[in-house]
Formats: structure tokens, C-alpha cells, sequence
């Protein structure tokens, strides 16, 4: 619920361009995460930098992609085609798994990623329509390979930490925003819905998503993630009025669909 705000925030903003979003969204982030780490392990979770190692710098880069690229999107796509094609990480992350780690690719798994390549082929196909753009589809499919990525490197290393490696992910988002932002031109509305953005919708969703995830089964975990590209265009078309294009409707519900299908399948399986 909370990383289905995401596109509301952005599209409520009136002065913040996306470089000042990013810088200020990460340092309220950072905040939120840093806050976490110490009220859930002490002042010795800070140590957890420290030992993450290879594949925890992996992950933090992969979540500094991810975050500066979904601000991004967001300024050049609309809200449902941004959300729409990041949602298909998990069956990327299929694919990388199977390319990395060897893993198996079930018969209905290569129907899912066929029917969501069309999906994502079908809303890049028309650059028509406002809030559309070419452009921003490609930056967000980047962001979906990225959290695709962090997927495949914690299956591969499953003692990662996942909040140290997005905080130290957030920290070189903020401090690649730095030079293009302009944090002191933001208005108080802005500010308050940037705290919001930073703190609230990535810092305090990622600690309820991954404090979740390990109470329940992992296509579990992965259903109620679909919620977001499925909310996420419903704040907007019904608050601010941006209505998906018709061919944006289209393949977001093969994209959907064929997502969902998989992740029912595996969790029917569990």
C-alpha cells in the first residue's frame, strides 16, 4: 500500500524538479532506515555496513538504480506504465536466476515472460498519449532489470541484510542527485510530501516489506507486491485524473495478468 504512493507523491509535487525529488527522498530514507537499523540491533547494527561485503555493494547499487531511475520514469512515463513494467522483476529475476544461478525455469515460467515481453513491447510500441514516452518505458524497464538484480544476489548470498544495502544504496542515490538538485527551492507542501515520499513511502515500506517476508512464503510475499502496479494507477486516474492510454491498459493487463498467473502457480505449488 505504502510503494503504491509513489507515483500520487510525484504527480502532487508543485516546485521539485526529479533531482532535487531524488536527493530529498533518499535523505528521508536514510533517516527512516538508519532509525530502524539501530532501534532493531542497537547501535551495533551500524556494524552491518561493515560486513557486507561484495554482494551487499552489489545490492545497494542495484537499489541506487532503482531509486534514481523511478523518479526518473516517473517524470518522462505516465504512472501506470512506470509501475506497470517494473512490476515484471520477479520474471526477469527468473530469467537472470536461470542465467547466473543455474536455477529451473518452469514450462508455464517461459509462458509468463513471453506474454509479459509482449505486454511491455505493446505499451512501447506507441509513444501517443499523454504522459507517454518511449524513453521513460526503457528507464523503467532498467529499473525493474535492477531490483531483478538485487533479487538474483540475495538468492546467491542469503545472509545479506537487505535494509544496510538499500541504506547505503539511498546514501549514493543522495549523493548523485547532490550536484543537479536544488534542495532549498522546494516549498513546505513539497517538502511534507517528500518526507513522505523518502521516509514513509520507500523507508517504512521496505522495513514493513522485509520484515514480512520472512514470516511468510516467498510467492506470497510476491502476490501482495502486485498490489502496487495495480493501486499505483488508481490514486492518480482517480485523484489527479491521469488516465492510463488505452494501449497502456492493454498491456499493463497482459503484464499483470501473466505476473499474477506465475506467482499463483509457484505459490499452488509451495
Amino acid at each position: 500500500m505504502l510503494w503504491s504512493l509513489g507515483g500520487l507523491i510525484v504527480r502532487s509535487l508543485h516546485t521539485a524538479d526529479p533531482w532535487t525529488t531524488i536527493f530529498w527522498r533518499s535523505s528521508f530514507a536514510i533517516v527512516a532506515l538508519l532509525v530502524f537499523i539501530v532501534v532493531r540491533n542497537g547501535w551495533g547494527g551500524l556494524k552491518l555496513f561493515l560486513h557486507m561485503g561484495l554482494p551487499g555493494i552489489l545490492v545497494g547499487l542495484c537499489f541506487t538504480c532503482a531509486s534514481v531511475g523511478f523518479v526518473t520514469a516517473l517524470s518522462l512515463a505516465s504512472v501506470a506504465q512506470t509501475l506497470v513494467i517494473m512490476s515484471s522483476a520477479p520474471l526477469i529475476a527468473a530469467v537472470l536466476g536461470r542465467i547466473v544461478l543455474g536455477e529451473r525455469i518452469r514450462p508455464a515460467g517461459y509462458l509468463s515472460i513471453a506474454a509479459v515481453m509482449a505486454g511491455i513491447a505493446l505499451m512501447m510500441s506507441s509513444d501517443t498519449g499523454e504522459g507517454r514516452s518511449f524513453a521513460g518505458a526503457l528507464v523503467a524497464l532498467a529499473v525493474a532489470i535492477s531490483l531483478a538484480g538485487a533479487i538474483v544476489v540475495t538468492r546467491k548470498f542469503p545472509h545479506i541484510r537487505m535494509t544496510p544495502a538499500a541504506c547505503a544504496g539511498t546514501v549514493l542515490a543522495m549523493l548523485i542527485s547532490l550536484p543537479l538538485a536544488a534542495p532549498f527551492s522546494v516549498d513546505a507542501h513539497d517538502l511534507g510530501l517528500l518526507a513522505l515520499f523518502g521516509a514513509g513511502q520507500l523507508g517504512i515500506g521496505l522495513v514493513l516489506f522485509v520484515t514480512g517476508a520472512r514470516l511468510i512464503p516467498a510467492a506470497q510475499s510476491a502476490l501482495l507486491g502486485m498490489l502496487e502496479p495495480i493501486l499505483g494507477p488508481a490514486w492518480v486516474w482517480l485523484l489527479l485524473g491521469e488516465q492510463p492510454a488505452t494501449v497502456t491498459l492493454i498491456g499493463g493487463t497482459i503484464v499483470i495478468a501473466s505476473v499474477l498467473g506465475n506467482t499463483l502457480a509457484g505459490l499452488r505449488r509451495r
